[in-house]
């Protein structure tokens, strides 16, 4: 953000802990420091609005807001919108969506489907079929059961492929070393996905909101397994793009390198051509424009 020319401020949070309860013990302490540390940067700034982007981290901040009675607008990237979006919903001035759906779970506020803003880059085309390139991520952590189903079907993408780009995060760096071989490109980390996905034909990863609005900004064809940490949530945002029509879905539980092989070759030449179509209508390449968009009716009504 500094280097950008923003000027950053941070308040010390922790989200609450469904998995392992005995870890939010310290939140009846470190919440209400947060939001008195957030009210000492809005009484400072005094911004004309405040846009929470989704999850704990936005907390403190919107509450401050609310207390301060300066208008807020919150943006929802999951499908099943999260608990700090439902508990500030009622007052905001707005809430920004990713997925369809969303709007179905939210009765307060005025709902907008603007898509997520997304970094430069990612650039529409239209892919070939039958594919030649495929993209496999787990999302900026990596996914171990994504990666080793990838490893245990290798040969097999590899003759399907002209190129198989497997980014696995730093936990499958040394299966990325384990399994080098031609046409296979293993990357612990990429810091330049708009180039990977421009690149990429057909994607397989989890349904993080993330890695659908990229893939959809580009027009790729989906093959989604959804994680089941976080309550399920990637479950929703995956419906929604089976939906859509713009993806096929693999339960967690049934991955295998050999059910990614079967279901990849399920994919006909129609079929890709039908998910790359519907994957670029879902795509909103403009959301940050939208939001913007948002903020500047929002403070106008003032």
């Amino acid at each position: 953000m500094p280097a950008a020319g923003f000027e950053l401020e941070t308040v010390r949070v922790r989200g609450f802990d469904r998995d392992a309860l005995w870890k939010n013990l310290a939140l009846p302490y470190l919440i209400p420091t947060a939001v008195r540390a957030a009210l000492r940067i809005v009484d400072r700034f005094r911004p004309d609005v405040v846009l929470g982007m989704g999850g704990y981290v936005m907390a403190p901040a919107v509450a401050a807001a609310r207390m301060r009675r300066i208008p807020y607008v919150l943006h929802e990237k999951d499908v099943r919108p999260g608990l700090a979006t439902r508990y500030f919903a009622a007052g905001a001035a707005a809430i920004c969506t990713t997925l369809p759906g969303t709007e179905q779970r939210l009765k307060d506020g005025q709902v907008v489907l603007t898509g997520v803003p997304l970094r430069e880059g990612f650039a529409p085309r239209t892919p070939n079929v039958p594919p030649r390139r495929l993209l496999v991520t787990g999302g900026s952590q990596g996914a171990r059961r994504l990666n080793e189903a990838t490893w245990s079907a290798l040969d097999a993408l590899c003759a399907r492929f002209e190129e198989v780009v497997h980014v696995a995060g730093q936990q499958g760096a040394e299966g990325i070393a384990r399994h080098a071989r031609d046409r296979y490109l293993g990357l612990a980390f990429a810091d330049d996905m708009p180039a990977l996905m421009t690149r990429a034909d057909l994607i397989v990863g989890r349904a993080g909101v993330g890695t659908i609005a990229e893939a959809a900004a580009v027009g790729l064809p989906m093959v989604l397994v959804p994680g089941t940490f976080g309550g399920g949530h990637q479950e929703e945002n995956a419906e929604a793009m089976v939906k859509a029509g713009a993806a096929v879905r693999i339960a967690d539980a049934d991955l295998t390198g050999e059910t990614l092989v079967k279901t990849i070759d399920s994919l006909d030449p129609e079929r890709m051509r039908s998910m790359a179509k519907a994957s670029a209508a879902a795509g909103r390449r403009d959301a940050a424009q939208r939001v913007l968009a948002v903020l500047h009716e929002v403070v106008n009504r003032k």
